[in-house]
C-alpha cells in the first residue's frame, strides 16, 4: 500500500499544478477580441480586469475604426464625448454562485449608440471564448468574444 501511495504522489502533484491553470482560463480576465454579432467582423480589443471581486472592461484598441479618434457622442452619462479607446464599457460585474462561472449584475455600454444594457459574461469553450450578453428588459443580444491573451 505504501508503494502505491508513493507512486500516486507525482500524479496528485501534477493535478494540483494543472488545476489553477485550467481555472485561470475560465476567468474572464484578459484581452478579448470583440466580434460584431451582425457582421461577424472583429471590432475591438477589450481588456477585462478584476479587482476586489468586481469585473470591469475597457476598450484598448479599435480594429479598423470608421473614423479616426472616435468619441462616445451618444453616451448620456460621465462617458459622454470621451474617446472610445480607453473607455470602460463593462462595469460592476460580480461572479454569481452557480457552478458554471458567470459574472453579472453590472452593465455594458455600446459606445456606438450610447445605450447601456444589463450584462452577463461567461467563459465558454474552455475559456477560449467569452459569451457577452446585454439585456434591455426582456430582450437580449449575445456576442462571442475571442481570447487574445
Amino acid at each position: 500500500m505504501r508503494t502505491l501511495a508513493i507512486k500516486a504522489l507525482p500524479l496528485i502533484t501534477a493535478a494540483a499544478l494543472i488545476t489553477p491553470a485550467a481555472w485561470a482560463q475560465m476567468s474572464p480576465t484578459g484581452l478579448w477580441k470583440t466580434i460584431d454579432d451582425d457582421t461577424g467582423k472583429a471590432k475591438s480589443l477589450v481588456r477585462i480586469e478584476e479587482k476586489d471581486g468586481v469585473v470591469t472592461g475597457r476598450i484598448e484598441k479599435l480594429i479598423d475604426p470608421e473614423v479616426a479618434d472616435p468619441k462616445c457622442i451618444e453616451c448620456t452619462d460621465e462617458r459622454k464625448d470621451k474617446p472610445v479607446v480607453g473607455l470602460t464599457i463593462l462595469r460592476n460585474l460580480k461572479k454569481n454562485g452557480d457552478s458554471e462561472p458567470t459574472w453579472e449584475g453590472g452593465d455594458v455600454l455600446d459606445p456606438k449608440n450610447g445605450k447601456v444594457y444589463r450584462a452577463r459574461i461567461r467563459p465558454i469553450d474552455g475559456g477560449k471564448k467569452l459569451q457577452m450578453r446585454g439585456y434591455l428588459g426582456p430582450f437580449y443580444r449575445t456576442q462571442e468574444w475571442i481570447r487574445v491573451e
